[in-house]
């Protein structure tokens, strides 16, 4: 490949989404605020990166997969300075999870600068980012998606184009963390429920995954609660943010969206209770707590 990609925000995400780049070919050069992760991706055959611009400078494209929309702000227009580095022309392929306003102001941004932007989030974990098998729903116009092709490939086993218009890749992602966040919360419901009146919670699991009532959340976090292992691989905390884009995107389009407004309580509370770091199937220990029940793996 000829193409030199910038990747800032080497967590579980980006970390999979710049080693699958290397892999793929590409001149990678990576920038995260902890060093040792920066390392990781050298020793991975990728090239260190000591700031944002850094990363930018002379990148054809740059993904950002950082935690939020401050942190992308910082480092495209703060001190980062990622988007004044970037060749004109380059293309910012905005990864992390963001409300789509924010994601259409950002492409006008970085517009007057000379560049362009794919609003492109993620949907898949790091075990699938790792082998560069994530679902990117994305949007933007067919020269850009044209320009950002290489990188796709590289990084994804499925790719949705939501339209021509910045923003609407960020809707599609705030749809899947509705459904997402809501489905968390009652895998947690249904599982204390089911403990509550007797029935064995491995036993419920397989039913259930064989059943109309299943999901892929429930499916994939259930194992965890069975394990009692809470290690993150997704945290609590995320829920907070994500389903609070959600809440903020309907309140501006006067939407009503009781189901997601409940969950995001409950992972709020989650937090207040010390859990935020944990992974997101300890949603059930709110449950746990409410119904005096034991969940014991």
């Amino acid at each position: 490949m000829s193409q030199t990609v910038g990747v800032i925000g080497l967590g579980a995400m980006g970390m999979g989404m710049a080693q699958s780049l290397v892999r793929a070919g590409f001149v990678v050069k990576g920038y995260d605020i902890a060093p040792a992760a920066v390392q990781v991706l050298v020793e991975a055959g990728g090239h260190a990166a000591a700031s944002g611009a850094e990363a930018a400078a002379g990148a054809d494209v740059l993904v950002v997969m950082v935690v939020n929309a401050a942190q992308a702000e910082d480092v495209l227009f703060g001190a980062g300075g990622g988007a004044t580095a970037m060749p004109k022309g380059g293309v910012v392929m905005l990864s992390c999870t963001v409300a789509p306003t924010f994601a259409r102001q950002t492409a006008e941004r970085l517009a007057a600068l000379g560049l362009e932007m794919l609003d492109a989030p993620v949907s898949g974990g790091p075990l699938r980012s790792a082998e560069g098998a994530l679902s990117v729903m994305a949007s933007g116009s067919p020269e850009v998606f044209a320009k950002c092709a290489g990188v796709l490939d590289a990084v994804a086993a499925n790719v949705y184009r939501m339209g021509d218009a910045p923003g609407l890749g960020s809707v599609m992602k705030s749809i899947n963390q509705l459904l997402a966040g809501v489905h968390l919360a009652a895998m947690g419901e249904a599982f204390v429920f089911g403990v509550k009146q007797g029935i064995d919670a491995r036993q419920m699991y397989e039913v259930i995954c064989a059943s109309a009532g299943g999901s892929w959340m429930f499916q994939n976090r259930g194992a965890h609660i069975l394990e009692n292992d809470y290690t993150p691989r997704s945290a609590i905390d995320i829920w907070g943010k994500d389903l609070g884009i959600v809440l903020e995107a309907g309140k501006e389009n006067k939407l009503a969206l009781p189901l997601a407004a409940a969950a995001h309580q409950l992972f709020l509370a989650a937090s207040a209770q010390g859990m935020g770091r944990m992974d997101d199937a300890a949603i059930v220990k709110i449950y746990a707590q409410l119904a005096g029940v034991e969940m014991k793996g």
